[in-house]
C-alpha cells in the first residue's frame, strides 16, 4: 500500500522525468542495494591473492563488487579466467555488475580497433554477469573541449554496440570533467552531445564534492534518472584527500536520499589511497559505519 506521501513522490517523480524525455528508468525499491566495493580499493591486496580477498570483503557485508583491468585478449580478470573468476564470486556470495574497462588504450585508435575491444569488454561483462560496462578515465592529453567532443561520439558508438548486447553503458567522472574552460567544461559536453538513453552516467560523488560548480541534488534534477551508479567516498576535512566513509566531510544524509531521482541502481564505496592503516583495514571501517549510519537513508 502506497501512502500519500509516497504517491505524491512518485507522481513528481514521474513528471520531471518525463519532462526531460526521460519515460521510464528501473530503481530498486528502497532498501534493496546491495552494498558494492570497487575493487580498485583494495588493488593490492587483489594482486596478492584475489580469492582471499575476495572472502574477506564479503565477511565485512558487501555483496556487490565492481572490477577493472579486464584483459580482452586473454579474457582473464586479475590473471583468472573471466569463467573462474565468476566462481570465486559465487563461492563468496558475491555478484559483480560493472566493470571499468580500458578503452582510453583505444582513444586515438581506429574505430575497428575500439570495437573490437568494445566486443572483448562485452564478452567478459556477459562472462561475470554484469549490467554494466564504463568508460573510467581520461588521459591528461585527452581533456581539452575538443577531446571531450570526440569522446562524446565514441561513447555514442560504443554505447550503441553495448545496448545491442543487452548491457548499459555509463561513463565515470574525475575531476577534470569540471574544469572550465572559457565557460565551457567536459561534463556539460557530455550530458548534452550523449544519447541518454545509450549513454549513462556513473557519478563519482568524491570528485563532485570536490570540484564542481554544482551540487549533487543540482545534478540530479537537471538530468534526472541518468546517473545510474555512484562511487561513495568521503574527503578528508583538511587535506580533502581521500579517506575511510565518516571520517571526512561528505554529507551523505543530503544526497542518499535523491538515489530514486537520480536514477541510481548500483552503488560502489571506493577510497583511492590515503588509507589511515591499510586497504583491508579501510574497506572494513567504510562498510562498518556505512551500514550503521547511511544506509537507511535511500529511497
Amino acid at each position: 500500500m502506497l501512502n500519500r506521501r509516497d504517491v505524491i513522490k512518485r507522481t513528481a517523480l514521474s513528471i520531471s522525468a518525463a519532462s526531460f524525455g526521460l519515460l521510464s528508468f528501473n530503481i530498486p525499491k528502497k532498501n534493496s542495494y546491495k552494498m558494492g566495493l570497487q575493487l580498485f580499493t583494495i588493488r593490492e591486496p587483489m594482486a596478492e591473492d584475489p580469492i582471499k580477498a575476495l572472502k574477506t570483503i564479503a565477511g565485512f557485508g558487501y555483496q556487490d563488487t565492481e572490477t577493472y583491468g579486464y584483459d580482452g585478449a586473454k579474457k582473464q580478470f586479475y590473471g583468472i579466467p573471466a569463467e573462474d573468476f565468476k566462481k570465486i564470486l559465487e563461492d563468496n556470495s558475491l555478484i559483480s555488475t560493472s566493470g571499468h574497462y580500458d578503452f582510453i588504450k583505444f582513444f586515438n585508435s581506429s574505430t575497428e580497433e575500439l570495437l573490437r575491444y568494445t566486443d572483448q569488454s562485452i564478452e567478459g561483462a556477459h562472462a561475470l554477469g554484469q549490467k554494466y560496462i564504463t568508460w573510467p578515465w581520461l588521459d591528461p592529453e585527452n581533456r581539452s573541449i575538443e577531446k571531450f567532443k570526440v569522446l562524446t561520439g565514441k561513447l555514442n558508438r560504443i554505447s550503441e554496440r553495448v545496448n545491442k548486447a543487452g548491457l548499459g553503458f555509463a561513463y565515470h567522472n574525475h575531476d577534470f570533467e569540471f574544469v572550465d574552460h572559457q565557460g565551457e567544461n567536459g561534463y556539460d559536453i557530455i550530458l548534452q552531445n550523449t544519447d541518454p538513453n545509450l549513454v549513462k552516467l556513473q557519478l563519482d560523488l568524491y570528485w563532485l564534492a570536490h570540484s564542481a560548480p554544482f551540487t549533487a541534488h543540482e545534478l540530479f534534477v537537471k538530468s534526472p534518472g541518468r546517473f545510474v551508479m555512484w562511487h561513495i567516498k568521503d574527503m578528508d576535512k583538511v587535506s580533502r584527500d581521500y579517506t575511510e566513509m565518516g571520517n571526512g566531510s561528505i554529507d551523505y544524509t543530503k544526497i542518499l536520499p535523491d538515489a530514486a531521482l537520480s536514477g541510481m541502481e548500483y552503488y560502489y564505496i571506493e577510497q583511492g589511497g590515503n588509507f589511515a592503516d591499510n586497504p583491508i583495514q579501510s574497506v572494513k571501517d567504510s562498510a562498518d559505519y556505512f551500514q550503521k549510519n547511511l544506509a537507511h537513508l535511500f529511497d
